[in-house]
């Protein structure tokens, strides 16, 4: 274990203001008068950042701070705060202080590799001061930044138990200093950035549920309605069009009534599915109600929106939906556009005459595009 050591901090000691770190093959303590300037130094970066925490969710800000307090309060070549994709398993760089980010913003580290992944795989600190041979050492940001990483320093942020993300100190002038008086702050900014982290995860989840439909994973009415305004007024800015699709599936009430409503949800994230694959980034499929979905598309005319149409209903017919089941189901729907500026110039008349034109088609044929031959005013057809 060449120049390897596991080291923990446990506490500051408050009846004594003794600072306490347990390591193996360390065991140092440093008495510190509360009215020293050191302690203010030490105390100062924790009181700033608390502050911070309290007056804004804005992630970015408080771990930029957090990373600015470390590169004072230690010299260092670079310092790196990485966060962990907890879906994918695997670490990405989010802060990163003495190279350029462009040039590691891709890298994915896996948990349980190099050492920043055994860190945030075990949640144990780690601190090597002779890296230069260490085998573990994930050598992808060295070979693209011409970085050589000489010794290291890693802990986890957690919090409840659950690792984060990890920070990274590499290539610490006086390491053995740093860890007998600075390490202590170091780990108190950790914590303030997992709970930055924890707060900004679950304000984002807590956002994402208020507009996601909870079934078919698609974007909710609510979302629709705090969205369209938005695209038409700066469709209506630029000139450009903006058309809508009404999507209402047809005899869906039999689907449910012979399979039930667990399977006819199934059916409808399947549908969801379906849509989205056929749209481009600039395309918005939101869930309306009941089995209804809105098809928002910014910048195609009547002609381009009904192309669409088209082709995400021959999508939606071609599929066999419920294949598990003993008799698959297949589907068809009914779909009304509607296009700014030929058809209406608000977002409830745009609604409205895309909702009549699929109404037009539900008592009609069904299984078709309805309001694709009015007029477009933008394009003189």
């Amino acid at each position: 274990m060449n120049g390897i050591k596991l080291f923990q901090l446990c506490c500051l000691n408050s009846r004594n203001d003794t600072i306490i770190i347990k390591s193996t093959g360390m065991n140092k303590k440093s008495r510190k008068s509360p009215k020293t300037t050191s302690d203010l130094d030490f105390f100062l970066p924790c009181l700033q950042i608390g502050k911070l925490l309290t007056s804004t969710l804005d992630l970015n800000e408080i771990l930029s701070l957090i990373m600015n307090k470390i590169s004072l309060i230690a010299e260092a070549d670079n310092w790196s705060l990485l966060l962990l994709d907890e879906k994918q398993q695997e670490l990405r760089f989010e802060v990163v202080v003495g190279i350029d980010k462009k040039l590691v913003q891709d890298i994915r580290i896996p948990l349980g590799r190099g050492i920043a992944g055994e860190v945030a795989k075990s949640g144990n600190p780690i601190y090597i001061d002779d890296a230069e041979d260490d085998p573990r050492i994930f050598r992808e940001v060295d070979h693209r930044t011409g970085f050589i990483t000489r010794s290291i320093i890693c802990i986890p942020l957690q919090t409840h138990g659950q690792i984060l993300g990890v920070i990274e100190m590499v290539n610490l002038a006086n390491p053995g200093a740093f860890i007998e008086k600075k390490l202590p702050l170091l780990a108190i900014l950790a914590d303030y950035a997992a709970i930055a982290i924890e707060n900004s995860q679950y304000t984002a989840k807590i956002q994402s549920l208020s507009i996601t439909d909870e079934y078919t994973g698609l974007y909710n009415a609510r979302y629709m309605h705090q969205i369209l305004p938005e695209l038409l007024k700066h469709s209506q800015k630029k000139g450009k069009p903006l058309s809508l699709a009404f999507v209402d599936i047809d005899n869906f009430k039999s689907v449910v009534d012979t399979h039930g409503h667990l399977a006819g949800s199934r059916v409808l994230k399947e549908i969801g599915q379906v849509i989205n694959r056929c749209l481009t980034k600039e395309d918005i499929v939101t869930k309306y109600g009941g089995d209804e979905f809105v098809i928002i598309m910014p910048g195609r005319d009547k002609r381009q929106a009904g192309k669409l149409a088209e082709t995400i209903l021959a999508n939606i017919r071609d599929i066999n939906y419920l294949n598990e089941e003993k008799n698959p189901v297949q589907i068809t729907a009914s779909f009304g556009l509607a296009t700014y500026p030929g058809d209406a110039n608000s977002v409830k008349d745009l609604l409205l005459k895309a909702d009549a034109a699929m109404y037009d088609i539900k008592r009609s044929t069904k299984n078709a595009v309805g309001g694709v031959n009015e007029p477009d005013e933008m394009n003189g057809n």
